[in-house]
């Protein structure tokens, strides 16, 4: 596969654990949350790029920080 995954986070439903058999499965909502509040934050931050976005801003200097703080 494309990305060596260590660890799995999931919560508790059933397909999980049937999939992931023999694997490190962890399941917590704790780290679901975690990882789904990343994913909000990285949209919110990547959503200022678009011009139809409420996010938008004109400054060149907000979209190098955004930008760059992914790189």
């Amino acid at each position: 596969s494309a990305f060596e995954v260590v660890v799995w986070m999931t919560d508790g439903w059933p397909l999980y654990e049937s999939r992931l058999k023999g694997k490190l499965h962890v399941i917590s909502k704790r780290y679901t949350q975690r990882i789904e509040r990343h994913n909000l934050n990285l949209r919110q931050h990547l959503a200022r790029l678009g011009r139809k976005s409420l996010s938008f801003s004109k400054s060149v200097e907000l979209h190098d920080k955004v930008i760059g703080h992914y790189l």
